[in-house]
């Protein structure tokens, strides 16, 4: 058998962050389905697939959780990784987790960072849709000698959202890339975000135990002053140096920031069968959040023939500090979903004092990968965590909650035939939960984080050298947070996620590509005997099923000409803590077709979509007993340019 090269030191990424640099241009050959490696969650430039995203993997978020990597390198955002520094954006769960050191019982949410380009060049990207967006990208490289690049981009777009909000915003980015010597890199980067005039999209709650009757579409009807103004900040440092064979340190440290100078919340209570309702505005005081965060990996290597051994010591850490509260109530008076709101901007604001929370954390770690090539693959790890929250509410003297657990973690994959493979792991993490939803009582308040454990197995078939199926069962165990009799979300039980998952993807002709994906799942919640009010047995906002099937076929009569599908069943779920109440099934359907060319030499694609081509528009959850509406029929599309 053949070694293992020194090459593979550190799983995917390390080869990744030391090979030849991706193009920070060329978005006109971007394509989700053509590109993904498995049906669980993939996105690039604007397509997106899979069965799960940054919100919900197994019916949990692995965001909210803190299980967020750049280049695979542990980041706590304040606020949504810019796009215009973003390559694409991997789910990374069960066996497409192997190779990940200490691995996360809610699943990683992978960003690669887009990397200035060895050649001068630039993509432009317009684009537009029924809704009445309109926008136009510009992303790029500019080499600056022979050790020196960069990468630029900017955006500036006018945003039509499905419940007829709208907003306007622009964004810049810059990343340096300095390789100073073979095996070295280091590559600072920073992005602003700006939002104005964002209207705050309306929210429903029933009068009774019923479902709120669905308004119109793409209506907006609610008060036009009340618009989100914020701005965003991402800015970060990456570092690889390979100081000796078999050795590689890899150092990430990141800042992520928003400040939000108005903020909305806009609610429709009391809805009545007819569409009466009354009309509640929460405007929110200026609020910051930031959070430092960072890792410093040294890998070492050890080639042994057919086997390679791999040790990681991995210092991470994060200083988060959050605000919330302080908003003032105003009660706009009697309305319905189907009449505009006329009310003036009042005068002046007068806001309570703000809440505030600092979250402190540090942890230390030792994990080990060994390979054994055509044999296996084995994965430990162990954590030490410190962990310290601190939090100000008014009036109160400082609550500090601390946590020191130890957090490990064991995945084993054996190769049992030609191109099969079995799989097995377990997690424990200590995780963030979010934050209470906005028709709480403790409306934004920072949850505790909670310990959480994950069980999984399955297996990895290659059906053909390009064709392979995943498929595996797993189980989640959490805290549960609902509603108490007080309307305040906080810790009512426990959740116990189990279920069956499969990805299928390749190319199944020299035309035809898949990509496809399923979940289903039984999540049960078991209630803490001091909990009040009714506790339903399945969580709020998680269905019992997901399936999601993209198709991507290149025409043989137009070169350049393709074709594409995408359908996405998702199963009823329930809309209220107590269960009364449940959310119907939606089947979304989505048709479209690219078409690649050259104009005077420069690559060109045009895009065109039909989303939710069968029109299911309905209610979805936006919290136990809290409902918005999801995106109806539209077209979207966009010309990209490579220059």
């Amino acid at each position: 058998m053949r070694a293992f090269s020194t090459l593979t030191i550190v799983a995917p990424v390390m080869a990744c962050v030391l090979a030849a640099p991706a193009a920070a241009q060329d978005r006109s050959s971007d394509n989700a389905v053509t590109e993904a490696e498995d049906g669980f969650g993939y996105s690039v430039g604007r397509e997106v697939l899979g069965i799960y995203n940054g919100g919900n993997v197994r019916g949990f978020s692995p965001t909210a959780a803190g299980n967020v990597r750049i280049d695979g390198l542990y980041f706590d955002p304040a606020f949504d990784f810019p796009g215009l520094l973003t390559d694409s954006t991997g789910i990374k769960v069960g066996l497409s987790a192997q190779g990940y050191p200490f691995a996360a019982p809610s699943g990683i949410v992978d960003i690669a960072l887009r990397r200035p380009g060895d050649k001068a060049g630039a993509s432009v990207v317009v684009n537009g849709d029924s809704f009445g967006s309109a926008g136009m990208e510009l992303t790029g490289s500019a080499p600056l000698g022979q050790t020196l690049g960069l990468a630029y981009g900017a955006n500036v777009s006018r945003t039509g959202y499905p419940d007829g909000t709208d907003s306007i915003s622009h964004s810049e980015s810059l990343a340096l890339r300095w390789r100073p010597a073979p095996g070295i890199e280091l590559l600072p980067f920073y992005a602003r975000f700006d939002d104005y005039n964002d209207e705050a999209g309306p929210f429903y709650i029933a009068a009774g135990n019923y479902l709120p009757p669905v308004p119109a579409k793409h209506t907006y009807l609610g008060p036009h002053w009340a618009d989100y103004r914020l701005i965003a900040q991402s800015a970060g440092l990456l570092t690889s140096i390979t100081p000796a064979r078999g050795w590689a340190v890899r150092l990430g440290l990141f800042r992520s920031s928003f400040k939000q100078r108005e903020g909305y919340f806009n609610l429709l209570t009391d809805v009545a069968p007819d569409g009466s309702a009354t009309r509640l505005l929460f405007a929110d005081p200026p609020l910051h959040q930031r959070s430092l965060s960072g890792e410093l990996r040294v890998s070492h290597s050890v080639p042994d023939g057919p086997r390679l051994h791999v040790l990681h010591l991995s210092l991470r850490s994060r200083d988060a500090r959050s605000e919330f509260g302080g908003s003032q109530e105003f009660d706009l008076g009697p309305t319905t979903i189907y009449e505009e709101e006329d009310a003036a901007r009042p005068a002046s604001f007068t806001f309570g004092p703000v809440s505030r929370e600092r979250v402190r954390q540090d942890m230390l770690g030792l994990a080990y990968s060994g390979r054994w090539r055509n044999v296996g693959e084995l994965g430990l790890g162990l954590s030490k965590v410190r962990y310290r929250k601190t939090t100000q509410l008014p009036g109160v003297a400082p609550i500090v909650g601390r946590d020191d657990p130890w957090l490990y973690n064991v995945n084993a994959a054996v190769s049992v035939a030609q191109g099969v493979s079995l799989f097995a792991g377990y997690a424990r993490g200590l995780e963030e939960s979010g934050t209470a939803p906005p028709n709480a009582a403790n409306r934004n308040a920072p949850l505790p984080a909670i310990l959480t454990s994950q069980k999984d197995a399955g297996l990895r078939w290659a059906i053909t050298p390009r064709v392979k199926l995943i498929a595996g069962v797993f189980e989640l165990s959490k805290p549960y947070f609902g509603f108490d009799s007080a309307q305040a979300f906080r810790q009512v039980g426990s959740i116990r996620n189990r279920g069956a998952e499969f990805s299928l993807s390749g190319p199944l002709t020299a035309r035809l590509d898949l990509v496809a994906g399923g979940v289903v799942l039984d999540a049960q919640v078991q209630r803490d005997a001091g909990a009040t009010g009714t506790i339903g047995r399945r969580p709020v906002g998680v269905a019992k099923h997901l399936f999601n099937v993209n198709l991507n076929w290149r025409t043989p009569w137009a070169e350049g000409l393709s074709f594409d599908a995408s359908v996405l069943e998702r199963g009823a779920m329930p809309a209220t803590t107590d269960n009364s109440l449940e959310i119907v099934g939606r089947q979304i359907v989505n048709l479209g077709a690219r078409y690649s060319f050259k104009v005077a030499g420069k690559a060109v694609t045009a895009r065109v979509q039909i989303y939710n081509v069968l029109d299911q528009y309905g209610l979805v959850s936006g919290g136990p007993g809290l409902y918005r509406t999801n995106q109806p029929r539209s077209v979207n599309g966009f010309l990209a340019v490579d220059f």
